[in-house]
């Protein structure tokens, strides 16, 4: 069927509508370009839609601080249409290269858009309409989630941290899951996360049993560790409430990911006494 003139020009106009990775990353490359800590990595590619697009990957090598650094991954955009992860974990990544000393003994391997293609779009799912958060782990035929299993497995974290936005919250609230050192990291985050957005203090969150924030269940195949990986590392998942400003989102988010190097470098250094 030949396509008119006009839905040409309804295609071309959505596709102009599309949120520009491009452009949102455009800061990240610039640091990264002259930084000494910043590195950036494009190499990981898939097709979708007949394009090629790149799971963005940027390693942040904090000032040395023992014989083994720590290696951490952050995650968000997971779903498309919650940019405040985005957006945080890019203003998270300017603070560390103006103040490096808050990443010392750190190798922090941060994924700011993990679906290219929903955060294009604007939508919870992938272009192909899958939720990639509940494909992890489960012989998941979706690019992204294979790219991303893969970095799960090579590199082996001590921590992982994902950023997401609920639209049914009113709070900041969290899921922890893995080591038991895990709570440990969850209570302090959520307070500094306090002092811009409140905690929800529900006793059911999400539909799972919550404590202060806190929840220890979760969804199967949401983005983790490799299930058989011994030992576990931290799983933490932060979640902002969707309505404040953007600008105490982003703030909430850098506070709790500051808070969580802080408290984890204070077990690590303490770990040796006990």
């Amino acid at each position: 069927m030949t396509i008119t003139a006009p839905l040409q020009n309804v295609a071309k106009s959505a596709r102009k509508k599309r949120r520009s990775i491009a452009e949102l990353l455009a800061p990240l490359e610039q640091i990264a370009a002259t930084s000494p800590n910043l590195v950036a990595n494009h190499d990981a590619r898939f097709e979708a839609d007949g394009e090629t697009y790149v799971l963005p990957r940027y390693l942040f090598v904090g000032p040395r601080g023992g014989d083994t650094p720590i290696r951490i991954g952050i995650f968000a955009g997971i779903h498309g249409d919650e940019p405040e992860g985005v957006h945080a974990l890019i203003q998270f990544i300017k603070l560390l290269e103006s103040k490096p000393e808050l990443a010392t003994g750190y190798y922090l391997s941060i994924y700011p858009v993990c679906n290219s293609t929903g955060f294009e779009d604007g939508t919870r799912h992938s272009r192909s309409g899958k939720d990639l958060n509940r494909e992890f782990w489960k012989n998941s035929d979706e690019p992204e989630v294979r790219l991303l299993q893969a970095e799960l497995q090579s590199r082996s974290f001590q921590g992982i941290i994902s950023l997401h936005t609920d639209d049914t919250s009113d709070g900041f609230y969290g899921f922890a899951q893995g080591a038991t050192l895990t709570k440990h990291l969850i209570e302090p985050a959520l307070a500094a996360a306090e002092k811009f957005l409140p905690r929800n203090e529900l006793p059911i969150i999400d539909g799972f049993n919550a404590r202060r924030g806190i929840i220890r269940d979760c969804y199967e195949g949401v983005l983790t560790a490799p299930p058989k990986v011994r030992p576990r590392p931290f799983e933490i998942i932060l979640e902002t409430p969707a309505t404040p400003p953007e600008y105490l989102k982003e703030l909430a988010f850098v506070a709790s990911l500051q808070t969580i190097l802080l408290e984890y470098n204070k077990f690590i250094a303490y770990a040796p006494n006990l």
